[in-house]
């Protein structure tokens, strides 16, 4: 039966969030940002391992106890110079135990917020499918499309259209090779996938799954943090 491994890339350096630290160690509630993916993930007893990928010259890891899942997790210092590279390499290390048919869910380190829920209906609805899925909500707002001057040059129609999130779910082999055949500036591993000419699988999330991008989501992601579990 193939098995659910969970791999968070953790090599970039959160520059949009403009602080010295690296956004993946920002402090949210009292622990570091990645802590929290990592306590979701651990959360579902599907997932048999917590890969982490760090960049080479991480040297803020060691300074945090990872203890509470130190039987499911493994660290890889081999990020690369983009999330891409990063998850890519983070595969190729994996294959040595991993194989080629096992699920892997990529997710992201900056998502804190990551509902049981949610989590379980992707496992349980993508481990039936031949392509795989990715957690993602219906966009409601409507949407402009904004020219160089930064005026609106069009209302783009919102149906059928979804903001992807992540955990995003492959098998190892295939999204190895998706990888591997894809640009190296690829923002998401759904991406790769359907440039094999696949259709990966939109599995409705929530927006509590949100992204920490700019120093304001911290504080969303806080409060959303006290109630998560309510």
């Amino acid at each position: 039966m193939s098995r659910f491994h969970a791999l968070i890339p953790a090599a970039g350096s959160g520059s949009r969030m403009g602080g010295e630290r690296p956004k993946q160690y920002l402090e949210l509630n009292g622990v570091p940002l990645i802590a929290h993916a990592l306590s979701a993930l651990a959360r579902e007893p599907r997932v048999d391992r917590l890969v982490v990928v760090l960049s080479p010259d991480d040297a803020w890891w060691d300074n945090y106890d990872w203890s509470a899942w130190q039987e499911r997790l493994q660290v890889l210092r081999c990020g690369g110079a983009a999330r891409a590279g990063t998850v890519l390499n983070g595969l190729e290390a994996m294959a040595g135990w991993c194989a080629a048919d096992d699920w892997v869910l990529v997710h992201d380190a900056a998502r804190p917020c990551l509902p049981a829920g949610a989590l379980g209906r992707l496992l349980d609805i993508a481990a039936h499918d031949p392509v795989g899925g990715l957690l993602a909500v219906p966009v409601a707002d409507t949407l402009k499309r904004a020219d160089p001057d930064c005026r609106v040059e069009v209302t783009v129609p919102r149906a059928g259209l979804w903001q992807a999130q992540t955990p995003q779910m492959f098998r190892h082999g295939m999204l190895r090779d998706a990888l591997c055949a894809a640009a190296s500036d690829m923002t998401d591993e759904a991406s790769a996938i359907e440039q094999l000419g696949l259709r990966p699988k939109l599995v409705e999330s929530d927006s509590r799954n949100l992204k920490v991008t700019y120093p304001q989501d911290l504080r969303l992601a806080s409060l959303i943090l006290e109630h998560l579990h309510d």
